[in-house]
């Protein structure tokens, strides 16, 4: 080895991840089984080292509003089961922003307006507190990322980004006060839904307590290719989470090819879990949540020297 190459050595093992192996996979409670026992069995059963909470199993309440000492027997119960917490996922500012016009508004019923105008600004004018609760909650599950939305998607959703940084600009504020990161998610049914629109947020607040929760298949639905074309717009290092959706796994149109994403993610020194969100709604649900778990731990192993992958189904 020469002199040259020796001294490349440091600069690049800052390029190189980790690779990615069982032990960074993750998957959403409320999507795999019915019942928090049962999520964890779940998790037991794929050797999972780590879980994303949203709601509760089996209700419709988000961890971030259940009281401390509900949210300590829960952490109790992960933690006696090996598990640790990758992600909370919350639903801060996934409604209209106030004195904006969504499109998926457009033809509601002057009374249904009403009260939705009502409801939005009430939740609007309470995002601090809520994002406080947050932050409480994922303090207490142990865990430093929390997902966050960027309002309902409006025409010209790049017009409004401005506006949008204003408004984050506070709570990233309390997010590096309280030591944790906020990650945006590209929802489609928000302004941020493409990895265009990611990366132009993220250069209005380059904090390195803003991040990116980046779910690969949500962009597809507004023409973007996501990878590699939406991948290579990505501030690779903003990146803090990955979510897997079900259809971007299991064979039809949707599938992406994971292994390539993990191998270039490996490559761009990407160090967090992948979570999968199964969303494929219906009674086939926790069913499909299996076929999902499998499938990723199957792509995986098979990236992995043989002597390397570990045990488990």
């Amino acid at each position: 080895m020469t002199r040259r190459e020796l001294l490349a050595l440091p600069a690049l093992a800052l390029r190189v991840g980790r690779s990615i192996d069982r032990s960074r996979i993750s998957a959403i409670t409320d999507e795999i089984a019915p019942t928090p026992a049962e999520a964890i069995r779940f998790a037991q059963q794929y050797g999972l080292k780590w879980v994303e909470l949203r709601a509760v199993p089996g209700s419709k309440t988000y961890y971030q509003f259940l009281s401390d000492d509900e949210l300590r027997a829960a952490a109790r119960e992960l933690a006696d089961a090996g598990l640790r917490v990758s992600f909370l996922n919350t639903g801060l500012l996934k409604f209209p922003m106030p004195g904006t016009e969504p499109v998926r508004f457009r033809n509601e019923t002057p009374e249904a307006r009403a009260k939705r105008l009502a409801r939005d600004q009430a939740e609007f004018d309470r995002r601090m507190e809520d994002l406080r609760k947050a932050i409480r909650a994922a303090h207490i599950l142990g865990t430093d990322k929390i997902r966050i939305f960027t309002f309902t998607r409006v025409a010209d959703p790049m017009a409004l980004l401005p506006r949008i940084a204003e408004i984050l600009e506070p709570m990233v504020a309390v997010a590096e006060r309280e030591n944790v990161r906020l990650l945006v998610e590209n929802e489609g049914s928000c302004n941020v839904a493409t990895c265009a629109e990611l990366a132009a947020l993220m250069k209005m607040l380059p904090s390195k307590h803003l991040g990116i929760n980046w779910d690969a298949l949500n962009g597809a639905a507004h023409g973007e290719k996501p990878f590699p074309d939406g991948y290579q717009l990505l501030p690779k290092e903003r990146i803090g989470n990955v979510q897997i959706k079900g259809r971007s796994v299991l064979e039809g149109p949707q599938r992406l090819d994971w292994a390539a994403i993990f191998q270039a993610m490996a490559r761009d020194g990407y160090e967090g879990c992948f979570g999968l969100e199964t969303h494929i709604f219906g009674p086939e649900l926790f069913q499909k949540s299996h076929e999902c778990m499998r499938e990723i731990l199957r792509i995986v192993d098979s990236l992995a020297p043989p002597t390397s992958a570990s045990g488990g189904v």
